[in-house]
């Protein structure tokens, strides 16, 4: 028999995250104007990350639930008519705990529309019920290679893939993100193959975006003392980009 002490009052301990930033007003960050929290840390190494400061869960702001709650409060009754809020990184898969209870609160408290941006590598640490307060998640595919997949990001592909599939099945509706970059993912025969995948998801994607390579993130990289290997990869030009967008407006996809 195991004793109980009586008269317990412990109560749980506070969830804690990691945030980068926050940013009020955002208009590129989901349906309408979003508050939009950027969590710390990253398992990916993108070589064309614009923020490889949020690569490190532990060199961001450290903060209770209920003082990111408090960041949003403010703008709460404005972002239920403007908006709502998206939860971006870094990646916010490596902090679950936080971040699912972060939008479940959104969700009870304010009762705002919630977005996702993930690319969706750690989606086996959260339930299918951990879903149940995202609305919308915006879905990062940076290559539909595996292996210039990989050479990108420096892990693997299937498990975004996997979890573009759960999400279909659970009929979470779905913003795709892909970044064209000269010479790294703007090969035909990979944007086609990516564009099949994408379709065969069905309805549950309500829009393709893409997201042309900029080089603004080029000075982090210095300042952080790390080697940025495509300072002379150009931007793509406005027929490159309608050029991509083509093949998933050819399989009936909306693309912006």
């Amino acid at each position: 028999m195991t004793d109980h002490p009586i008269g317990d009052t412990s109560v749980p301990a506070p969830v804690f995250g990691y945030l980068h930033s926050t940013e009020s007003g955002a208009g590129v960050d989901g349906p309408g104007m979003r508050f939009v929290f950027f969590t710390s840390g990253c398992q990916f190494r993108c070589l064309y990350c614009h923020n490889p400061d949020t690569w490190n869960r532990n060199h961001g702001r450290k903060v209770t639930l209920d003082e990111a709650l408090a960041e949003v409060a403010p703008y709460a009754k404005f972002l239920k008519i403007a908006g709502g809020v998206t939860v971006s990184g870094g990646e916010p898969l490596m902090q679950p705990e936080f971040v699912g209870a972060l939008l479940s609160q959104l969700k009870q408290r304010h009762n705002l529309h919630t977005a996702l941006d993930t690319q969706g590598f750690l989606h086996q640490n959260i339930s299918d019920e951990w879903l149940d307060a995202v609305d919308l998640v915006m879905l990062d595919i940076k290559h539909s290679s595996p292996e210039r997949y990989l050479a990108l990001t420096g892990q693997a592909l299937q498990p975004t893939l996997d979890f573009a599939r759960r999400l279909a099945r659970l009929g979470k509706k779905i913003w795709i993100r892909y970044v064209l970059v000269p010479g790294l993912s703007d090969d035909d025969s990979d944007i086609e193959r990516l564009a099949e995948f994408v379709a065969s998801l069905g309805p549950v994607v309500e829009r393709v975006e893409i997201l042309p390579f900029h080089q603004m993130g080029a000075d982090k990289w210095k300042q952080l003392g790390l080697d940025y290997t495509l300072s002379q990869t150009p931007v793509p030009d406005a027929g490159q980009v309608e050029r991509a967008q083509q093949f998933f407006a050819a399989k009936g996809l909306l693309v912006t």
